[in-house]
């Protein structure tokens, strides 16, 4: 079963009268609020869902930039998208799949019925299908989510990880080497941790890349159906995405939301440099 839903699909379920719930989850690592885009244009009835507030909480810098808020939490938040137990949900960003893959994360983990928008909002508008404007207020739901954390990873089982799985890291090449870091106060890797940037798995127009094409990228970085493996970013959730890109290949992933944000804000943790895992 795929995560993923194209845009044609999803129009074709829109446009059937088919029940289905669309969150607009538009949000960029130090860019501005995706609200206004939101309210310029979007999918027909999707509801705007605040990465910030509502797929994240604040919290100490030794906790990471977007700690995983709690069950009840993001229940509240789904229940004002209008979401009820037994919906088909879909999500979507343009932020070539990154913020919508945490919506997933935590919808999925939750037991929702939860796909990605392949491509985004660039592949919705490039189709052609109507887009509409202004803010959508959803009747509200009455969704009960199970434990969201499910498959998280803390800072203690992260650094255990490599000696029985495969640790990746999907930040940007320059960031893993060390050789600059943009957001937290070390620059490195976790000690052990491959490097896939998570962008290895989407084509140029931001759709993902088949399966067969996603599984032949993992086994170069030593990711196989029965390796455990396990993801992080810079602050939880790019790693998302790359849970994603592995659950179409068929590879269950599991995340450290901490991520380097974490891992560079906690005392006496140690650091690698260069290409290697260290």
């Amino acid at each position: 079963m795929s995560h993923l839903v194209s845009a044609a699909e999803l129009s074709e379920l829109i446009t059937s009268g088919t029940p289905v719930r669309v969150l607009d989850v538009r949000w960029r690592l130090g860019g501005p609020d995706g609200y206004p885009d939101y309210l310029e244009g979007h999918v027909s009835g999707a509801v705007y869902v605040d990465l910030q507030t509502e797929l994240s909480r604040h919290g100490r810098p030794d906790e990471g930039r977007h700690p995983l808020p709690d069950t009840a939490t993001v229940q509240d938040a789904a229940r004002r998208w209008g979401l009820n137990d037994g919906d088909r949900v879909v999500v979507y960003d343009d932020y070539g799949g990154l913020a919508a893959a945490r919506a997933w994360w935590i919808l999925r983990h939750g037991s929702i019925d939860v796909r990605v928008l392949d491509g985004g909002w660039p592949a919705w508008r490039a189709s052609g299908a109507p887009v509409e404007s202004g803010a959508v207020t959803a009747h509200p739901g009455s969704v009960t989510l199970t434990d969201i954390t499910g498959d998280s990873l803390t800072i203690d089982e992260v650094a255990a990880y490599p000696a029985s799985g495969v640790l990746l890291d999907v930040r940007a090449p320059e960031r893993y080497r060390g050789e600059t870091e943009p957001y937290d106060p070390v620059a490195g890797h976790i000690p052990g941790a491959i490097n896939l940037p998570t962008k290895a798995h989407l084509a140029a127009d931001g759709t993902a890349l088949d399966g067969e094409a996603i599984r032949a990228t993992l086994t170069a970085s030593g990711v196989d159906e029965v390796t455990p493996v396990a993801a992080y970013c810079g602050s939880g959730i790019t790693a998302a995405h790359t849970a994603l890109m592995l659950a179409e290949a068929g590879v269950d992933a599991k995340i450290f939301h901490g991520s380097w944000s974490q891992w560079s804000n906690t005392t006496g943790r140690p650091v690698a440099t260069g290409p290697q895992p260290g």
